[in-house]
């Protein structure tokens, strides 16, 4: 009997069935036999390489994630200018929020796929850095864009009367505005999972909360930068050539503003292209491993043991001795070649991003009971945030300086105004965000999780009812007189600013706390903690996608202004505490450790 190439079997055993080694997602078993002497033959190398065991140097951690500031530093320019601009194009006040509708689609769908696509990337930069890259310039494009869009609108047809007399809509204008927007959202989420995900990959075992905190630092730092780039009204005549006869004042600043972001993100992007020492991942190493949503899997591939098998050709018939070695090596690589192909369609087409949102959608039955509560709250704790998010320097120009972006030129200049106020006030919020940060852990230890999350929610519930009595008493010591000239009077800003500063507290729970809950139910899930993680997400883009529809109408449905939007805020956020307190389970508070926040 004849001997030709044996067998090629190799066995998948999902990690469930792994009890002496839970870090193991899955097992591998590859046994080839070669006919005739392979004892010289050194042995396959499919091992991939091994995680990285040792710290990182703290400088290198640093400065590997400098491209969070100048993410963060278009972020806090988007949120604190862009509702109010797209209002001078002529979008009225009620359709503002639908521009927003794209944040919460990118962030479920776009994300979850860019971090499995950088998890397989296999180009020589690394797997984070070409995404990192790719994002960064796609934001640079879309800034610009949206600065410009007055000006590109202007070229491609709308009015040519003066901005500063001109009160209709700019058509042109706002699609190009638009287009701009989505894609800065879309660029921001195809930044942030990377540069996350880049961080964990260069950071040692014991450097966890070390990374966090650094990554949050230059956050902050974006933050901050960002916010005063948008308080100031000087850029125009800093830059006074940025001012056209399509784009006035306030077009002009944020025109400057967002070449300012372009510069700094630029400059941020080169550091951590620079000292992220990426290893990159080669193919011959990059196995197929179950994800985390193992749950998801067909119940036959969960429960079984996956097989790719090619028929021997161990016993071979005299009338067949012709067909030589070479021929038999060809037959099983193209048959072991077909077979590969076909593992890799089927897991491209479960990495796409409808399979992501369904995989998302149907592990709810598969998250441990508590979580529903957790989902809940969440979801509460969101639809009291995002009409202030959409609506808090518009707030500050209309209510509280009783500016109009459509009116008169006194009124332009109001709202002008309170809108850079307003974006003091986010600068200040973001100073006792970053301090508050310091003091949530020993406080959760102190009094749980639970409670603290909860007491998040009361202090939400009382600034936002304070927005809406604030607005209240503004609007009726309002007159066509005196006040009309010189907008808010001092008691009504102050009052406005505290609003801005007391927030920054529960803000910094509600990117912290809940993750942390999270992570510490799912502990012990068997590799759950990504899964849960990817449907907390749900309960934040939902809610989202709530206000960025019903906001505006709602608003509109009492006659204008962003005060119904701030009262239905209020009520979710006590009715988030009153959950949350009720519902949440009482966790270890001895074991509890911030897992960092996430913005954006």
């Amino acid at each position: 009997m004849t001997t030709g190439k044996s067998d090629l079997v190799s066995i998948r055993v999902p990690y469930k069935n792994l009890h002496d080694d839970s870090s193991a997602p899955e097992l591998e078993l590859v046994d080839v036999h070669h006919r005739g002497n392979h004892r010289n033959s050194p042995p396959p190398n499919h091992s991939p390489s091994p995680p990285n065991s040792n710290n990182a140097p703290l400088l290198h951690l640093v400065l590997s994630c400098t491209v969070a500031a100048g993410v963060q530093f278009g972020w806090a320019l988007q949120l604190s200018l862009l509702t109010p601009y797209i209002q001078t194009l002529g979008i009225g006040h009620a359709f503002s929020s639908f521009i927003w509708l794209c944040g919460p689609i990118t962030g479920l769908v776009v994300q979850p796929c860019v971090g499995i696509w950088s998890d397989k990337c296999t180009s020589r930069f690394g797997r984070r850095r070409p995404f990192i890259l790719a994002g960064s310039l796609m934001i640079c494009l879309a800034v610009i864009l949206i600065g410009f869009s007055a000006d590109i609108g202007y070229v491609l047809g709308d009015t040519h009367e003066h901005c500063r007399t001109f009160k209709g809509t700019r058509t042109r204008a706002a699609l190009v505005f638009i287009l701009g927007f989505w894609m800065l959202d879309l660029a921001n989420n195809t930044v942030q999972g990377p540069a996350r995900a880049l961080l964990a990959d260069l950071s040692g075992p014991d450097q966890r909360n070390v990374a966090n905190a650094v990554f949050c630092s230059w956050m902050a730092v974006g933050n901050i930068l960002g916010y005063s780039s948008g308080a100031s009204g000087k850029w125009n005549k800093w830059f006074p050539f940025l001012t056209t006869r399509a784009c006035c004042e306030a077009c002009g600043n944020l025109k400057a503003a967002f070449l300012v972001a372009v510069v700094f993100l630029t400059l941020c992007t080169l550091v951590t292209l620079y000292f992220a020492d990426e290893v990159p991942l080669t193919t011959a190493s990059q196995h197929h491993h179950l994800s985390d949503s193992s749950p998801l899997l067909d119940e036959q591939q969960q429960n079984g043991v996956e097989f790719s098998k090619l028929k021997p050709s161990s016993v071979m018939d005299e009338s067949n001795s012709t067909r030589t070695e070479d021929h038999i090596e060809k037959d099983a690589e193209l048959k072991h070649g077909n077979f590969k192909a076909r593992e890799d369609h089927a897991e491209n087409v479960m990495d796409g991003p409808g399979a992501v949102l369904v995989n998302l959608l149907t592990s709810l039955r598969h998250l441990p009971p508590a979580m529903h509560s957790v989902l809940v709250v969440m979801a509460l704790t969101w639809l009291s945030w995002f009409p202030f998010f959409l609506f808090d320097t518009d707030w500050m120009g209309r209510e509280v300086y009783h500016g109009d972006p459509k009116g008169g030129t006194s009124e332009v200049d109001l709202y002008d105004q309170g809108v850079r106020e307003g974006a003091f006030g986010l600068l200040l919020n973001s100073v006792v965000l970053g301090i508050s940060s310091f003091f949530i852990e020993p406080m959760c230890k102190w009094m749980g999780a639970k409670l603290v999350w909860a007491l998040s929610n009361f202090i939400v519930f009382v600034c936002m009812a304070s927005t809406a009595i604030i607005s209240l008493i503004s609007i009726r010591d309002y007159s066509g007189g005196i006040e009309h000239v010189i907008g808010a009077n001092e008691a009504i800003k102050i009052a406005s600013l505290v609003v801005f500063v007391l927030l920054g507290f529960p803000l910094a729970i509600t990117y912290s706390v809940p993750f942390a809950v999270t992570a510490e139910l799912t502990a012990d899930s068997g590799g759950g903690q990504g899964l849960a993680i990817g449907v907390l997400n749900l309960a934040i883009v939902i809610p989202q996608m709530i206000i960025s529809l019903g906001s505006g109408p709602w608003d509109a449905l009492f006659g204008g202004g962003n005060i119904p939007a701030f009262v239905l805020a209020s009520l979710c956020a006590l009715a988030g505490g009153v959950i949350a307190t009720l519902k949440l389970p009482d966790l270890s508070s001895s074991s509890f450790q911030s897992t960092g926040f996430h913005i954006g």
